[in-house]
């Protein structure tokens, strides 16, 4: 079985910065693709950040140049910096792993970290 626990979320003033970290645990064979979500009430579920299998990555055009996707594999853990925080960055983010393992490819997702930006 596969976990993702998130961490890193919390309470900033806008143009401050946050790091949010997602580790992996389980077992797998290799990882297609993983990145990072955020949610608002009553808002569909939005694409932040996307790291591919061969390190390519891309980004939600609201959060370009601001924020940075990265992982360490040593670690197994994922890493959204996010930097030059808006009050419109406000939301629950969510990691997601798309990895092939014993029960072939599934997605996992972590259980969701709130970002609260205040002015």
């Amino acid at each position: 079985q596969v976990q993702l626990v998130e961490s890193g979320g919390g309470l900033v003033q806008a143009g401050g910065s946050l790091r949010l970290s997602c580790a992996a645990s389980g077992r797998w064979f290799s990882i297609n693709h993983m990145g990072w979500y955020r949610q608002t009430p009553g808002k569909q579920r939005e694409l932040v950040a996307r790291l591919m299998s061969g390190d390519s990555t891309s980004y939600a055009d609201s959060i370009k140049g601001r924020f940075t996707i990265s992982r360490d594999n040593a670690k197994n853990t994922l890493y959204l910096q996010m930097n030059s925080l808006k009050r419109e960055d406000t939301a629950v983010y969510y990691c997601y792993v798309e990895m092939r393992g014993t029960s072939g490819t599934q997605e996992y997702w972590g259980q969701g970290t709130q970002v609260t930006v205040s002015s």
